[in-house]
């Protein structure tokens, strides 16, 4: 959520952060996703935790043809649109200031007949919930969004209006600090998790929540 942009010499590490573009592919298609880290920082770059998120729903982790998908805190849009092109009909969505970065990216990746069944539309978490429905959607993704504590309330009350008792959250994530455990805590008083996938090489875990009291059978 936090657009913070960074300086280009911050660290070594950080340079493939810069280049212009990321090339995947994912779904039979090539995917190229324009990266803007001087302007919107953090929101314009791809980041790991979406790459092993992408991956793990081109394995067929979870039924996506039909189903009704949003991604949190899209930033580059790339979950979205990998879960697009494997059949979702998806919502993806992010602050305000980042939209318009967000729908290139859309645009420039998804075929029109594609595009037609995917939206970018706003969503502050905490904020606009009134022009999303409860339990809207069949998917709730969001990767690399649980970073900011002052966040987490908003977060969370986002999830909870978003999800019918039939939804499933994935989240995909790096465990950096102990606020990251806190959050899994948070998420645990309210919802089922689970950690369903961990890639030791990027170091990224995906949990799975769902509302308590259900079935867990997506």
């Amino acid at each position: 959520m936090a657009l913070v942009p960074y300086e280009e010499t911050t660290e070594l590490g950080l340079q493939k952060f810069h280049k212009p573009l990321a090339t995947f592919s994912f779904a039979n298609h090539t995917i190229q996703i324009r990266q803007d880290w001087r302007h919107l920082g953090v929101a314009a770059v791809v980041w790991d935790a979406a790459i092993v998120l992408s991956t793990y729903l081109e394995m067929g982790a979870v039924e996506l043809r039909g189903r009704s998908a949003v991604e949190l805190g899209a930033g580059t849009g790339l979950v979205g649109i990998v879960a697009a092109l494997l059949g979702a009909h998806v919502t993806i969505t992010d602050r305000k200031v980042a939209l318009e970065f967000l729908k290139s990216n859309v645009q420039a990746n998804l075929p029109p007949h594609i595009q037609s069944k995917t939206v970018v539309k706003e969503l502050t978490w905490g904020q606009n919930l009134g022009s999303f429905s409860p339990g809207e959607f069949d998917l709730i993704l969001g990767a690399d969004i649980i970073y900011l504590e002052e966040t987490f309330t908003d977060l969370l009350q986002t999830l909870e209006h978003l999800c019918s008792n039939h939804s499933v959250i994935l989240l995909a994530c790096r465990i950096r600090y102990e606020r990251d455990n806190n959050f899994l805590a948070m998420l645990e008083r309210q919802f089922t998790v689970r950690k369903v996938h961990y890639d030791p090489e990027k170091d990224v875990y995906i949990y799975e929540a769902q509302k308590r009291n259900q079935k867990e059978d997506l």
